[in-house]
């Protein structure tokens, strides 16, 4: 996934603009990011503030690291029950 150029805490302060009245045109203008992404932001950051978005990214990379321990735990697995069937 490409990394963003702007922090999580500057999007959510853009949000917290918007949510005051700013419209949306003229904070990804500002920004330099598409509208379209202006309202992706919107429907993952609204209504965050910066507690809950660390906590958000805290699950974020737990749910990674589980991920790959699965996938490492899985591919294990189907090596033993191959070697286990094999007919020597």
């Amino acid at each position: 996934m490409k990394k963003s150029k702007h922090s999580e805490t500057q999007i959510i302060q853009a949000l917290k603009e918007y949510e005051s009245g700013r419209r949306a045109e003229e904070i990804s203008r500002e920004l330099g990011v598409n509208k379209a992404t202006f309202y992706n932001w919107k429907s993952k950051y609204s209504g965050m503030d910066n507690q809950q978005l660390k906590k958000l990214k805290d699950l974020e990379e737990e749910n990674r690291k589980l991920k790959h321990m699965y996938a490492d735990l899985a591919l294990d697995n189907k090596m033993l029950k191959d070697v286990l069937t094999k007919k020597w």
